[in-house]
């Protein structure tokens, strides 16, 4: 009986950094301003539509809702966690998707900041594996925690294949 642990698909324990909820938010308002902005400036350039105070209410409270609630809701469902065997992400605020990378599937691991992230103290660890499905993406981590993540995930990970060799 092989007495290695297998992975089980669970709720990840840890929770991404607590300032990701506003880098979501800003991120969320500029991406809903600037979409509301061409939405209005192609409807008066080409006026196909005839935009109605009605219309532009709900645009706005479109905008609103997903920049006050989507960053909560999404804060609430990011989870990640590191354990001697595998690697556990669970990410979505729509759609949820838990995704586990063994150890030994690992190939790499990266460290990224986007400019908003970096304005805000975070960073994203992207882990690649063989898998079809793609990488796992653990974004929103304060930049220490990320940047030791990367070299625990590293040395586990060699340490799991030179056990195999």
């Amino acid at each position: 009986m092989d007495p290695t642990p297998t992975p089980t698909l669970r709720e990840p324990g840890q929770r991404v950094s607590p300032r990701a909820r506003l880098m979501w938010q800003i991120s969320n308002l500029v991406e809903g301003v600037v979409s509301v902005a061409i939405l209005g400036a192609a409807a008066a350039v080409w006026d196909a539509v005839d935009l109605t105070w009605w219309m532009a209410t709900i645009g706005l409270l479109a905008v609103a809702v997903y920049v006050g609630v989507v960053p909560q809701w999404r804060y609430l469902v990011h989870r990640w966690e590191v354990t001697e065997t595998a690697v556990y992400t669970q990410t979505g605020w729509w759609a949820r998707e838990r995704r586990i990378a063994p150890m030994s599937r690992i190939q790499t691991v990266d460290y990224a900041e986007s400019p908003v992230a970096r304005l805000f103290g975070l960073a994203t660890v992207t882990v690649t594996t063989a898998s079809a499905a793609g990488a796992l993406q653990i974004a929103g981590l304060d930049r220490l925690r990320a940047r030791e993540l990367v070299d625990e995930l590293t040395l586990r990970a060699d340490a799991v294949e030179g056990d195999a060799t």
